[in-house]
């Protein structure tokens, strides 16, 4: 079996974030949280996905900050997934990979799923990446530095 390679120690918050979560199984069971589910079951049904994977995910995200396990909210013996505070920080990046593949993947009329404001019932604008003086950037307006040790 191929050993994983880590990058929980690299400088790049990039590599920290994908080591984190960047298999696609842990990103669908983060946007899944984000539509409501919370039992194993909920996430199983919704990704179709192996009940180990699912459980290697679940234990992941947990053990990372992302998720919270926590006593069922029917009272009943199960556990439920809920998002922590770090978890419900990744929403921009579902949004943006969201609007990333709606206009990437979808040919115009093609069938597709459709993030909306929940008081107007409309679409969000797109994200964008902004300057701390409220400028828009690309790529080419930006720069990697190096945060010295303290």
């Amino acid at each position: 079996m191929v050993t994983r390679t880590r990058f929980d120690d690299s400088e790049c918050p990039v590599a920290r974030s994908v080591d984190a979560i960047g298999d696609w199984w842990s990103l669908l069971i983060v946007r899944d949280a984000f539509d409501g589910s919370r039992r194993f079951g909920e996430f199983q049904r919704s990704l179709g996905v192996a009940k180990n994977i699912l459980t290697a995910r679940l234990r992941s995200l947990v053990a990372g900050g992302v998720l919270e396990s926590v006593p069922a909210s029917d009272g009943s013996a199960y556990r439920e997934y809920v998002l922590t505070s770090k978890g419900t920080a990744l929403f921009p990046v579902i949004v943006a990979l969201r609007q990333w593949g709606e206009g990437n993947f979808f040919t115009p009329g093609e069938a597709h799923s459709e993030l909306v404001d929940r008081r107007h019932g409309r679409g969000l604008r797109p994200l964008e990446v902004l300057s701390a003086d409220g400028r828009r950037l690309g790529p080419e307006d930006t720069v990697v530095h190096k945060v010295p040790t303290e």
